[in-house]
């Protein structure tokens, strides 16, 4: 029976450690910095024999970039950063994330390079931009000459911006291989010995290894979304909005409770990004226009005034070193207009009710109509609002006294007495 046991366990002993899959197909911010290093933690508990990252990426934050090129390096399982599917790209950020790998790989009709470090997406002066080149290349410089890459092709997309296609970045020594899929690419790399950065040497075992894909969690999914500029923006102008509808219909508490919701998810998301600060003493002044406008009626003066200043906040809001981590300009015109106009709107009409009189009593009927009961003679009945009121012709000799069923006009009141004429 022992060794019908044992019979049964060897394949089960011989099956090889699995290879954890991450995808990584956004900007480079902190949530996917998390995500990553989550992973890394997460293939060293499983015992996984190499972690695979597909990475497409336009680039990101250097900030982020940093943290996840030191998970790299720290992680006790080979790291294997896999430009895929065909027609990604792993451009500025994601360069220096390719290049930190264990294992650089590409696939066919794919590209990487453009590592020029930006600011915030300003132009800067001679020295300042000097000095961020030299600490990038310094960055780069700390690990790829351990990897035993190509340092000087490496160094020209950091001070030159320049890209590299699959087979270019290949012959220049910027990445170990080229494969068409995951499978095709565990294959190749099975049995090879690869260089880690401690200096230690590590033959991979992947044949026959599973591959088994990590998803992002819901926290995750929800932060990554969040982080993206646009979005985050139309969240924070929605509940806005709620907020400015909650206070202007007291007791409806669903809309407060709701914008107060999304306001706050929205500067959760905000605060991952860079914040342009002098673009939210803008939205301030947009705020406190709008409501000026509605307290002091300037033609539309202080509403337009608003408005622009609302618009002119939001496209600078979020100033990220990519396009895809600044709010578009189309986004920020559509969601300021419509905030504008929205919020201006309310308070005009709350404005309007706040101002009219309420009259409660027999004077609320003046300038009504009432129906004919009893023929005004030049004194009778009339009905309105469901009610008989003594009605009497306030000139009856100008014309015939209106038979029942006619309309009149009640002009005041004395007394209880209504005076109406046809």
């Amino acid at each position: 029976m022992l060794l019908v046991l044992l019979a049964c366990l060897s394949p089960a002993l011989a099956q090889p450690a699995p290879v954890l899959k991450l995808t990584i197909h956004d900007t480079i911010q902190p949530i996917s910095a998390g995500y990553l290093e989550r992973g890394l933690a997460e293939a060293s508990r499983r015992g996984a024999s190499a972690v695979l990252v597909s990475l497409g990426t336009p680039g990101g934050l250097l900030d982020s970039t940093r943290s996840m090129v030191q998970a790299i390096e720290r992680s006790p399982v080979p790291v294997i950063v896999y430009i895929s599917p065909t027609g990604s790209r792993a451009g500025s950020a994601g360069f220096f994330l390719l290049v930190a790998a264990d294992v650089a790989a590409m696939a066919p009709g794919t590209n990487t390079g453009a590592a020029h470090p930006i600011v915030q997406g300003r132009q800067l002066d001679p020295v300042l931009k000097e000095k961020i080149e030299n600490d990038a290349t310094a960055f780069l410089r700390s690990y790829i000459a351990r990897r035993g890459r190509n340092l000087q092709a490496a160094e020209d997309a950091v001070r030159s911006s320049k890209s590299y296609s699959d087979e270019e970045a290949l012959k220049l020594n910027l990445i170990d291989l080229t494969a068409p899929d995951d499978a095709a690419l565990l294959r190749a790399l099975d049995g090879r010995q690869i260089r880690r950065f401690d200096g230690s040497t590590q033959t991979l075992h992947l044949a026959g290894a599973p591959l088994v894909l990590l998803k992002p969690s819901v926290r995750e999914r929800l932060l990554g979304r969040l982080a993206n500029p646009d979005f985050a923006v139309l969240v924070f102008v929605i509940g806005a909005l709620l907020i400015y509808l909650e206070f202007n219909v007291p007791g409806t508490i669903v809309p407060g409770s709701l914008g107060t919701l999304l306001v706050l998810l929205a500067f959760f998301g905000l605060n991952l990004l860079p914040i342009h600060h002098t673009a939210i003493f803008l939205l301030l002044a947009a705020l406190g226009l709008i409501v000026l406008e509605a307290k002091f009626p300037s033609h539309g003066a202080l509403a337009l005034a608003g408005t622009l200043s609302l618009v002119f906040g939001l496209a600078t809001l979020v100033d990220g070193p990519i396009p895809e981590q600044r709010v578009h300009t189309s986004t920020a015109i559509a969601a300021g207009l419509g905030f504008g106009l929205i919020s201006f709107g309310l308070a005009w009409i709350a404005l309007r009710a706040r101002r009219n009189k309420i009259l409660t009593g027999p004077q609320a009927m003046i300038g009504g109509i009432a129906i004919v009961r009893t023929p005004l003679a030049p004194t009778g009945q009339v009905e309105i609002r469901g009610e008989l009121w003594e009605a009497r012709l306030l000139n009856p000799a100008a014309s015939s006294p209106p038979a029942p069923g006619a309309s009149v006009h009640v002009l005041a009141v004395e007394g209880l007495v209504l005076l109406v004429e046809p």
